[in-house]
């Protein structure tokens, strides 16, 4: 199942990621596809908002430690595996663990994962369309994302 939503600003894409982490159930993977600056990490930060992860722990890209863990109303697994040369690596540093654990996963740059791709999931690919706009084209891999991708389907905020 497909869907593609134009987040024409920041609200927008703030709304975007507060559903996923409001609507987020334990284990469930997001893989964000994008070139660098695409807003992968503004979309974790929304997300984590909704899972209501404190204030205090500012979500800042874990380029450099490639994983980063949060409390909320589910721990959040944001692994960022663009430093990372393939699945070998993931499978040596233990990140696998994270994807299959009682959190939410968001995993920026998921190509790295290889083989290791988790068979379920939400990919959501951004493209940049201006300084403030992004194409969001969200695909749902496996059986338990259709609810989702029809409620965000109904809602009007990105509709145009």
């Amino acid at each position: 199942m497909k869907l593609a939503i134009t987040l024409s600003n920041l609200a927008v894409t703030s709304a975007l990621g507060r559903y996923l982490g409001e609507t987020a159930r334990p284990g469930e993977v997001i893989t964000l596809g994008g070139s660098l600056g695409a807003g992968k990490t503004t979309l974790t930060q929304a997300i984590g908002q909704g899972l209501l992860v404190p204030p205090s722990c500012y979500i800042t890209s874990p380029t450099f430690s490639l994983l980063h863990e949060y409390p909320g109303r589910l721990p959040l697994y944001h692994l960022d595996l663009y430093r990372l040369s393939d699945e070998t690596e993931i499978e040596d540093l233990g990140l696998l663990e994270y994807l299959y654990g009682t959190g939410l996963s968001v995993i920026e740059w998921p190509d790295r994962l290889g083989s290791l791709m988790p068979a379920e999931r939400l990919h959501i690919e951004l493209t940049l369309l201006s300084e403030t706009a992004r194409l969001a084209e969200i695909t749902g891999y496996g059986g338990g994302w259709e609810e989702k991708i029809a409620a965000l389907r109904a809602e009007p905020l990105w509709r145009e």
